[in-house]
């Protein structure tokens, strides 16, 4: 951090000074994620309009607007779930930073963390793609395959014990621990700390978005449910034993997806 500035300790008091000073912050990323579910909905319930049609490509021969709208599908999902498990951290931020009399910094740590999720709306896209010429998903992205889900729920299931799981999960959990290694001067550094964190959040929970294959981007209850999972491992008390259970679950659900996928 800049020399005589601030620290995140004297941020101490939690994030209600903040809220009650400064409510718009608030309101603007509730409301960014609040228009991404709403978006959801209105697909998931009304798939004959033309943009929910380009977003289910019917054939493995896509199209240029069927690339745009599902990567457009994606990039809102992965902002509609992840915004609100990251709300601590970007407060926090924000709140330091104008204690420190750098105003507006905000913005551009928020636009550097929604980039990072729409390069990775940009890969699964890529993946919906190859997976849907293996003829293992259909339109919707459900998967056709036990065998895909056993090893998806397999993968994430093993990833939750992983030490890169771990230390990105750690981070996640601790917005001050981030903001004093981290800390990074003027606009630039914003952005920069952004994608930071952006990346560390995709390293905490890309493996769980891989489980999106499963039931598929018009099942809303069943993205709803993915960001609660999220949002729990992230902001709950004991996140890392949440983390833990949640890993074994998923192990069991992969081995009896596997078992059945043998017989």
């Amino acid at each position: 951090m800049q020399q005589g500035s601030r620290s995140p300790a004297g941020t101490r008091g939690g994030f209600g000074p903040f809220l009650r000073e400064h409510p718009a912050g608030l309101l603007v990323l509730l409301g960014i994620s609040v228009a991404g579910w709403l978006f959801l909905a209105w697909l998931a319930t009304d798939m004959e309009t033309p943009f929910a049609q380009l977003a289910m490509p019917m054939s493995r021969d896509w199209s240029t607007g069927n690339l745009f709208a599902v990567w457009a599908m994606w990039s809102v999902m992965m902002v509609a779930m992840m915004l609100p498990s990251a709300m601590p951290m970007v407060l926090t931020f924000v709140r330091v930073a104008q204690r420190n009399g750098e105003q507006g910094r905000g913005h551009a740590f928020v636009a550097a963390y929604l980039l990072v999720w729409l390069g990775f709306g940009a890969a699964g896209t890529a993946v919906q793609w190859g997976l849907q010429q293996l003829g293992w998903v259909d339109p919707m992205a459900v998967s056709r395959s036990t065998l895909l889900n056993a090893l998806l729920l397999l993968l994430a299931g093993v990833y939750q014990f992983s030490p890169l799981k771990r230390a990105c999960l750690q981070s996640c959990r601790t917005p001050f621990s981030f903001l004093l290694g981290q800390w990074r001067p003027g606009r630039a550094g914003a952005f920069a700390m952004g994608l930071r964190h952006g990346v560390l959040c995709l390293g905490c929970c890309w493996a769980l978005m891989a489980l999106l294959f499963i039931g598929g981007m018009m099942n809303v209850a069943w993205v709803a449910a993915l960001a609660i999972a999220v949002a729990i491992e992230k902001l709950a008390p004991g996140g890392q034993l949440i983390s833990a259970l949640l890993g074994l679950g998923l192990l069991v659900a992969g081995v009896a997806k596997l078992i059945l996928a043998a017989q």
